[in-house]
């Protein structure tokens, strides 16, 4: 399914000069009626000059900011450049950027305001370690019950989300664990969340740096991100968000 939508592929990428190059290749193949926008994270390899032999928009980042970091900036982008849809690709190459019309035809059917590619609905290929699959399925639990519906992948990066997620997201974005932390943040927002089922690919190239033992780490401290999140104040973001689409 193709919208004719104006639509931003924002591709976040940090030392991934070994497949930011496929991944811009790939989304222009699967879905060429989207720019695409590459956040050069402060890389100190050739991930920026990959990504504009290949056709990409790079923003290069004066240092590294992080993916909360990155990903606010595409959104920025994405806000004052009016776009309607902004699809997050990560820039490793695990996903699949055929999934893409998938994302986008949820978006529109379903009337909601952020779809998210999810490894776990549904028969999946999917290969992860047991430590952070048992992570995962702890911080589904309880995202689950934060939202009132269930959440089978909160950790997914492949996301799209609609005009008026942009504008939040381009002036209020987590920027520790943000995939996440997100799902409090729309809660709080009154903003409508869906899943897909996706199938993701394993990296092409490099490896990823959260390890069996930095997976527990990692959970705790994403649980303990989002208790913190849902005691922060709602967002007051309705002066801001006042331009009509």
């Amino acid at each position: 399914m193709k919208c004719e939508a104006k639509t931003l592929a924002i591709v976040p990428a940090y030392n991934e000069e070994g497949s930011v190059g496929g991944v811009v290749k790939e989304i222009r193949r699967a879905y060429p009626l989207a720019n695409i926008l590459v956040i050069n994270d402060g890389s100190t390899d050739l991930t920026s000059e990959k990504a504009r032999q290949s056709g990409g928009v790079v923003l290069d980042l004066p240092f590294n900011l992080g993916i909360g970091g990155a990903m606010q900036a595409g959104y920025l982008y994405a806000y004052e450049k009016g776009y309607e849809i902004a699809i997050q690709v990560d820039g490793d190459g695990q996903h699949d950027p055929g999934e893409i019309p998938k994302l986008i035809g949820a978006l529109m059917e379903k009337k909601t305001d952020m779809v998210i590619g999810s490894r776990f609905m549904g028969k999946t290929t999917y290969q992860g370690s047991i430590m952070r699959k048992m992570g995962i399925f702890v911080l589904s639990r309880v995202i689950s019950t934060l939202m009132g519906q269930l959440i089978t992948d909160p950790t997914s990066g492949f996301r799209a989300s609609n005009r008026k997620a942009i504008r939040l997201f381009a002036f209020k974005y987590p920027q520790d664990y943000p995939e996440p932390e997100v799902m409090v943040l729309f809660k709080k927002s009154g903003l409508t969340v869906c899943e897909v089922p996706v199938e993701m690919k394993p990296r092409y190239s490099g490896e990823s740096s959260i390890t069996k033992i930095r997976s527990v780490y990692y959970m705790v401290k994403v649980l303990l991100a989002v208790f913190v999140d849902i005691f922060k104040e709602k967002p007051s973001l309705e002066r801001r968000m006042t331009d009509v689409d």
